[in-house]
């Protein structure tokens, strides 16, 4: 007689979907909940009819119908059920700025011997903003340099190492471009990581909706990019003043593009797979 294998019943149901009760949880926005027997965890987004809309932290959106038992909320099997008109929404954010779990109460790790560095104080405060929370509980450090011309002699002098990684956030990694050609140069060791985005600017990371405009200026070449930038828009000649404006509109990875959001995702993860 075949055995059965202790996570499925005999007729084949699959655990989390066995008869004991479980708990039935709103909709609320903002929840964030795991698909049960997938690994698409999101956070609700819409919650009409029969179905949930979930939305990661990439931006991506799915729809799911509100079964039973469908659910994992922090790990336990769940029942989403439609808010109540009068539900609130919770006192205290369910998640970070990025998109991960929030953690309350959790305290800051001892950073790690390991790096991020970015190009400049901008990318440095967009990628506090948004990531703050989770880098301060990785123990993950980020600086700024200023511009990445010297980077081959920056990766030498920091020595990356196993327990001491290197990541790079790179402006403009494009083919072809000064940014790629001193990249290569420094991907031999295993320990160091280079990413980019191909924005000229940081600036162009943050979506044209979050600043309620329909998109960033093309700029001439040979002009200052954000000079031009400020020009076009109409908004006072101090650039960081306009930056300051614009990190004011951003409030989390959704403000910001995916072509940033994984390269800087990249960046965490190489850096805290170190001992």
């Amino acid at each position: 007689m075949r055995e059965h294998s202790p996570d499925y019943s005999p007729d084949l149901t699959p655990a989390w979907k066995r008869t004991k009760p479980v708990p039935e949880v709103a909709a609320d926005p903002d929840l964030v909940v795991e698909v049960a027997g997938t690994e698409f965890c999101g956070a609700v987004v819409a919650c009409e009819g029969g179905t949930v809309t979930l939305e990661d932290r990439f931006g991506k959106r799915r729809v799911f119908p509100l079964e039973p038992r469908g659910f994992l909320l922090e790990g336990a099997v769940v029942t989403l059920v439609r808010p109540s008109r009068a539900a609130r929404r919770p006192a205290a954010p369910l998640r970070t700025a990025s998109g991960s779990i929030a953690v309350p109460g959790a305290r800051a790790r001892v950073a790690r011997a390991g790096r991020i560095y970015v190009e400049g104080r901008h990318d440095a405060e967009l990628v506090e903003k948004v990531w703050g929370d989770d880098l301060r509980i990785e123990g993950v450090v980020v600086e700024y340099l200023s511009g990445v011309d010297d980077l081959p002699a920056i990766v030498a002098e920091f020595a990356p190492a196993a327990d001491a990684r290197l990541g790079v956030l790179v402006d403009h990694l494009v083919p072809g471009s000064k940014e790629s050609r001193l990249a290569a140069q420094v991907a031999s060791s295993p320990d160091v990581l280079v990413v980019g985005h191909p924005y000229v600017d940081v600036w162009q990371a943050v979506k044209p909706s979050s600043l309620g405009i329909r998109a960033w200026p093309v700029v001439p070449p040979g002009q200052d990019w954000k000079t031009g930038v400020c020009r076009a828009l109409g908004w006072p000649p101090n650039t960081g003043a306009a930056w300051q404006h614009i990190l004011s509109r951003v409030t989390s990875y959704r403000d910001l593009e995916p072509a940033l959001l994984g390269p800087v995702e990249h960046l965490i993860d190489h850096v805290t797979s170190a001992p």
